[in-house]
C-alpha cells in the first residue's frame, strides 16, 4: 500500500481519550488528528517522539488529519489499525502468503450473525475464513497481541473455532506494524482469556500466521513471516 500524498512529520504531544492525538507539526503549529486505534498502545503512545500524520481535507471529516505512524528506536511503527486488512488484501492477490494461495478470491468484512462480521472469506464457498488483527506492542524483540483485554478478538477467534468445527478452514492472520519483531506470541499477563482461546484454536486446527510489515513514509506492506511462538 502506498501512501497516495506524501505524510506530515510532527511531534506527539500526547494521545487523548483514545481516538484523538495532539501533534506539534514542524512549523510550530499544533494539530488534532484522529488516532484509529482503540487499544491502549502500549510501547508506542510516547509523547515526544516523531510521528507521521496524513491529511484528508474534507468538509465531511470532523478532523483532518490521521495519525498514521510513530518513529521508535529508529525505525517507523504503524499504528493505523485500518491499514493491515488492506495490506491483507494485498498479499491474497499477489499469493504472498503460501497458507492463502490456493484460494482465488475473497470477500472483506462478511457478516456471519447479527452482531459478527469476519474481516475475510477466501474462496467460492467460503471455505476459509480470515481475521487480521494488527500488531503494535514488541518488547526486546517479541510481538505480542493483545495489548489490552480484548473480548472482541476473542469472540471472533471462537467464531473460526466454530468454522474449523463444522469442516471449513479458518486463520488468524497477525500484522506486525514494527521493524523490530522477530517472534509472535500472544500477550498472556495482559488478557489471559485471548492466549488460552488462541491455543485452543490451534489445537482445533486454525491456522495461525504472523508477518512483519515493512513500514514507512512511503508505504506500508507485508514483508516476511514470523515464528509463532504459542
Amino acid at each position: 500500500m502506498i501512501f497516495s500524498e506524501p505524510l506530515i512529520p510532527g511531534t506527539l504531544l500526547r494521545r487523548h481519550k483514545r481516538f484523538l492525538a495532539e501533534v506539534k507539526l514542524a512549523s510550530g503549529e499544533i494539530v488534532w488528528a484522529h488516532c484509529p486505534n482503540s487499544g491502549s498502545m502500549k510501547g508506542c503512545n510516547i509523547p515526544g517522539n516523531p510521528v507521521l500524520i496524513s491529511h484528508h481535507p474534507s468538509d465531511k471529516r470532523v478532523l483532518q488529519y490521521t495519525w498514521e505512524m510513530i518513529s521508535i528506536d529508529n525505525g517507523w511503527v504503524g499504528v493505523n489499525t485500518m491499514i493491515p486488512n488492506r495490506i491483507a488484501a494485498e498479499a491474497f492477490e499477489s499469493g504472498l502468503i503460501p497458507a492463502f494461495r490456493r484460494y482465488a478470491e475473497y470477500r472483506s468484512e462478511v457478516k456471519i450473525s447479527e452482531d459478527s462480521r469476519i474481516d475475510f472469506v477466501l474462496g467460492k464457498r467460503g471455505q476459509c475464513m480470515v481475521e487480521v488483527k494488527n500488531v503494535t506492542l514488541v518488547e526486546n524483540g517479541v510481538a505480542r497481541f493483545p495489548d489490552c483485554v480484548s473480548t472482541r478478538a476473542a469472540k471472533h477467534v471462537r467464531h473460526l473455532i466454530a468454522h474449523v468445527e463444522a469442516g471449513n478452514t479458518a486463520a488468524v492472520l497477525f500484522v506486525i506494524q514494527h521493524h523490530a519483531a522477530r517472534v509472535f506470541t500472544p500477550a498472556d499477563d495482559l488478557d489471559p482469556e485471548f492466549g488460552r482461546i488462541l491455543r485452543v484454536a490451534a489445537k482445533t486446527g486454525v491456522k495461525i500466521e504472523a508477518w512483519k510489515a515493512e513500514v514507512s513514509p512511503k508505504g506500508i506492506w507485508l514483508k516476511e513471516r514470523v515464528k509463532v511462538n504459542l
